[in-house]
Formats: structure tokens, C-alpha cells, sequence
């Protein structure tokens, strides 16, 4: 499947000029279109508190937020003009994560933010990225707040433990692995057996991409049950990688168990975006 249709998060962060930099560069290596979507968080303030703010405060809050927006909005046009992408602003109003999400199901991926630790700014909010991806039926990269490479997708670090959700991460990023300079199958404490990694672990899906063009490296290593998203962002780092792969969390009825693993860690902790799928 080729990536036609990409949609970015955009808010008033100091991270998202960065984030949206990077979009752009998603989109021109697909040619793709790329929609950027704003949320004006406006409901939340009138249905819980309006009582006791009053209507004064109501009216400052949402004149901040669409000013917020507008801000956003000019700073995207500018952008888009340079670029000549084809390209659109939506602006639209409810719950941040929602809202993102009904965008996210019509496209081919969401470009979001990780989260930026002591801050919420207008556009904003907490629950993301992991919302997008656990809810939109669609991949997403979350990109650092600390800014994202030049490079997209040049050198990536598939991470594989012959997991449904990694099968789905690989199949999904297939896009992005076929445009790759190099790609590197990163197997952390493999289990062999039909209903694992098999006798060579990493060896089948590196046969399996390769029948897509994808020529890929396998690594494997070992680290400790809790230490394996330090364990991958430390070998993106000695790979160089510019990306990193992945399938995230596990189910619905374990949220809350699968978020303070592995995927959590990474969203905490990634020094380049990372590609997820489930």
C-alpha cells in the first residue's frame, strides 16, 4: 500500500514546527497529500465548569484557543507555500483525542507528537499519542519533541518478536521499508518454536520483506524483561537509525498493563520517530 494520504497533529507546542517540517517531508518523499488537523478544545471547559468560571473567562478561553489556532494556521500556510505539497488545514472542535482519531481512520497515517513532559498547550493533550494508535485502526509515527531528523526514513530499525502486532507494523510500514537505505530486523530475546521466531530467528520475516524488496539486516540480542525499549533506542543509536518500527500494546482489556511496558517506554524515551501499528 502506498502512503497517499497523510494526516499531521498540529497544536501550539514549540514541538510542532518540527513535527509538521517533518510531515512535509513525509509527504513529498510519497507523494502524498498532507492534511493538517487543529483542534479547538473548546467543550470540555463550557459542559464542566462554566458555573463556576463564568461566562468572562469562558469567552477569554475560547477567544485563546481559536487565536491559538490561527497562529497555528498561519505558521502551516507559510510552510505549505515553500513546500508546493498538496495540502489542507482542518479546524475542528471537541476532545483533542477524539477528534484526531475520526481524522486518522481516513487516512493512510498519523503524524503526532510525543508527549512533551510539564506542558499543555492550546491543541494539545495528554492522552496522545497512545489514543491515535491504540483507536484509529491506522499506523502513526510519533515524532520527538526534541526534534526529528533531516532524514526520513533512510536507515530503520524494524523491531521484531514475531508478535501479531510487530507483523502488523512491518506490513503496514512496507512503504517506508522499501524506500530505506538500509533496514535493520532488531530480535530481542528470541523464543524458537513454530509459534515464535522459528529456528533462525528474524530469518522468516527478513524473507518475507525481501520478496518486497526490502533487504534486511537481522540482529539479535538479549536484554532484560524490563529493560527492552531502553535496549531498542540504545541500537537505534548504534545503528544511526532515523526511524524505528514497531507493533504496540497488546489488547483493549490491558491498557493500562501494556502501557507501562515496552511501548510506553520508547513513547518516553525516543531519540528518533518511531513508526507504530496494531
Amino acid at each position: 500500500m502506498a502512503l497517499k494520504d497523510i494526516v499531521v497533529h498540529i497544536d501550539s507546542s514549540p514541538a510542532t514546527p518540527s513535527r509538521l517540517d517533518y510531515a512535509i517531508r513525509l509527504a513529498q518523499a510519497n507523494d502524498a497529500h498532507l492534511a493538517a488537523v487543529y483542534v479547538v478544545a473548546v467543550a470540555p471547559i463550557h459542559q464542566y465548569t462554566e458555573a463556576d468560571l463564568g461566562p468572562e473567562l469562558i469567552e477569554a478561553h475560547d477567544k485563546f484557543m481559536r487565536q491559538s489556532a490561527e497562529e497555528a494556521k498561519q505558521q502551516f500556510d507559510e510552510k505549505i507555500a515553500r513546500a508546493a505539497i498538496a495540502a489542507e488545514w482542518r479546524q475542528v472542535e471537541g476532545a483533542v483525542p477524539e477528534m484526531l482519531v475520526v481524522n486518522a481512520r481516513y487516512a493512510d497515517l498519523a503524524v503526532v507528537g510525543q508527549r512533551m513532559p510539564g506542558r499543555l498547550d492550546a491543541g494539545a493533550a495528554p492522552e496522545l499519542p497512545d489514543h491515535v494508535v491504540l483507536d484509529a485502526g491506522r499506523p502513526a509515527i510519533a515524532v520527538p519533541y526534541s526534534g526529528a531528523p533531516d532524514t526520513v526514513g533512510k536507515r530503520i530499525l524494524l523491531a521484531w518478536n514475531a508478535s501479531r502486532a510487530a507483523a502488523r507494523a512491518a506490513n503496514d510500514a512496507l512503504p517506508l521499508l522499501q524506500a530505506a537505505d538500509e533496514v535493520r530486523i532488531m530480535v530481542i530475546n528470541a523464543e524458537k518454536g513454530i509459534m515464535a521466531h522459528g529456528e533462525l530467528p528474524g530469518a522468516t520475516i527478513a524473507t518475507h520483506i525481501a520478496r518486497h524488496g526490502v533487504k534486511g539486516e537481522v540482529v539479535e540480542v538479549t536484554a532484560d524483561r524490563g529493560t527492552v525499549g531502553d535496549e531498542l533506542i540504545k541500537q537505534c543509536g548504534d545503528f544511526n537509525a532515523d526511524m524505528m518500527v514497531i507493533g504496540s500494546y497488546g489488547s483493549f482489556r490491558l491498557r493500562e498493563l501494556v502501557f507501562g511496558g515496552t511501548t510506553r517506554r520508547i513513547l518516553e524515551k525516543m531519540t528518533v520517530p518511531v513508526f507504530m501499528s496494531r
